[in-house]
């Protein structure tokens, strides 16, 4: 992207790391013994929710009582145990190798920030963006606009001088209510 963009604002999972099947692997594997099932469908179409609330949502719509924190930290635990497997998406990153310097960047993810930062040093992209934002920065999560909002805010940019680049439809969606132009990188691949 060339100016009249200010900023750019990336997601992280499945934008700037190929992490989306990992995911889906370690929450198989946190939530079939609880007896809860995480339709791989449904996985996608809540791509973007914090991990928390999607526990909460399965156990409530399928009527098993879980421990939502036990259950999360278990989720978690499995996937940072096969973290340091996961890849770059290319075309994406190479946006950000391009502009880093140039533009101030973000990472507006609804992961938690332990999460966020150990998947960026896998990358090597620890140092390339100004701010990140993570789940626990924010009260509302996506599609709700305010994490990418927060991100611009502590860029010093207006959002509507920022790019947002997303893999998902709630992303996408919380990148345009920001006010922001919206790259959905899924068309990028």
């Amino acid at each position: 992207m060339k100016p009249p963009f200010q900023a750019l604002i990336f997601d992280c999972d499945g934008t700037l790391a190929d992490t989306m099947p990992l995911h889906y692997q370690t929450w198989c594997k946190a939530l079939n013994p609880l007896g809860i099932l995480f339709p791989e469908e449904l996985f996608y179409a809540w791509a973007g929710i914090p991990t928390r609330d999607i526990i909460h949502r399965l156990s409530e719509e399928q009527g098993i009582a879980v421990d939502v924190e036990t259950a999360a930290h278990e989720k978690e635990r499995h996937y940072l145990e096969e973290l340091p497997s996961v890849r770059p998406i290319e075309p994406v990153v190479a946006i950000v190798r391009e502009h880093a310097g140039i533009l101030p960047m973000a990472v507006a993810s609804g992961s938690l920030r332990p999460t966020v930062m150990k998947t960026l040093r896998v990358l090597g992209l620890s140092d390339s963006f100004a701010a990140i934002v993570t789940a626990e920065d924010v009260r509302r999560q996506k599609p709700a606009p305010d994490i990418f909002l927060e991100a611009a805010r502590r860029l010093g940019i207006p959002p509507d001088s920022c790019c947002g680049y997303e893999d998902g439809d709630l992303g996408l969606e919380a990148i345009r209510a920001a006010g922001m132009a919206a790259v959905d990188i899924r068309l990028l691949r």
